[in-house]
């Protein structure tokens, strides 16, 4: 998953127009080496079959563009250009297009449009719905804890505040989707600081937990730890871990932060502090999550909902 917020996430991996292959005098359907990202766009097959499902996904956005440069992206297409999270490999490319009554569907692009006028950027000659309108289209059909996560990863990089945004959703007239961006507005927080906090922070409501407060300090034998969710009065600490941490690329940096997080949860177990961990998936099966935090004495303080709990992970936007 993408997270980090640039100006625009440039294409992953080269794309080679049939037009102009073919004025070198080859077409690129011959070519067995090459992988179709869509008509008449391709890219090399090594490179594709390389790139993580949410890269592919922005390679596509990018051939989109290149046949289409006249095209405003919206939606996943337009978070995966702005570095907001996108989760898996969304099906469609998504645009949106003022000028239409109805929305439409052709073959693997959805053109949007909607009863609200909407002011658009450009970067580097791609044009794009503004961070505030991506995130409350995506508030309004993802999964409520990955829009919740796209709107603090929106907070947290300064692309967006808070108070603009429950303005800008006040004015808008469509009523699809209205309670899930009311739920996702409601909650939005710049501490969260990964995509798994934000999903962890949903599912631990929805299992009955008490509020957490976040990226709270310790300081313990002289030394300053923090926290990604802390249960002060129930001396409780959750740690959701990712991975990005953990340098696959050097085996001595990542048994290093290894030792580090050992020797930081040691220390806070020793002040007194009851600390749970899970890590993203044990946060999206749920069950990761609610027994690390039951197993460490964390009380339920509400009933279960189930319903937002059989809603994590099922996203049936991307492949």
């Amino acid at each position: 998953m993408v997270t980090e917020i640039s100006a625009l996430r440039r294409a992953p991996a080269p794309l080679i127009h049939a037009a102009d292959a073919t004025h070198m005098g080859a077409h690129p359907a011959d070519d067995s080496a090459l992988h179709r990202v869509r008509r008449a766009v391709y890219t090399p097959r090594h490179d594709w079959e390389a790139l993580p499902e949410w890269d592919r996904y922005l390679l596509r956005v990018h051939a989109f563009a290149l046949t289409r440069p006249d095209a405003v992206f919206s939606h996943e297409s337009a978070a995966a250009l702005l570095g907001l999270p996108i989760f898996g490999h969304p099906r469609h490319i998504h645009i949106f297009d003022a000028r239409r009554e109805r929305s439409l569907v052709y073959g693997d692009v959805v053109a949007h449009t909607s009863a609200d006028s909407r002011a658009t950027l450009e970067l580097d000659g791609i044009h794009m719905c503004t961070v505030d309108d991506v995130v409350l289209d995506l508030a309004r059909v993802l999964p409520p804890a990955f829009g919740l996560a796209v709107g603090d990863a929106a907070v947290r990089a300064g692309r967006l505040e808070s108070p603009r945004l429950v303005e800008r959703a006040s004015l808008q007239r469509n009523p699809n989707g209205r309670n899930r961006l009311e739920w996702v507005i409601e909650r939005i927080d710049a501490r969260a600081e990964s995509v798994v906090e934000s999903v962890s922070r949903a599912v631990a409501e929805w299992c009955g937990f008490p509020q957490p407060d976040l990226q709270r300090e310790h300081r313990v034998a002289g030394r300053l730890y923090r926290s990604d969710f802390c249960w002060p009065e129930h001396n409780v600490i959750g740690e959701a871990d990712g991975w990005s941490k953990y340098d696959p690329a050097d085996a001595r940096l990542a048994a290093e932060a290894v030792r580090n997080e050992k020797r930081r949860e040691d220390a806070l177990r020793r002040a007194g502090w009851r600390v749970a961990r899970w890590d993203y998936s044990g946060a999206l099966r749920v069950d990761g999550l609610r027994e690390g935090l039951s197993r460490a004495g964390l009380p339920t303080v509400t009933r279960p909902n189930t319903a937002a709990l059989r809603s994590v992970g099922v996203n049936r936007r991307s492949l």
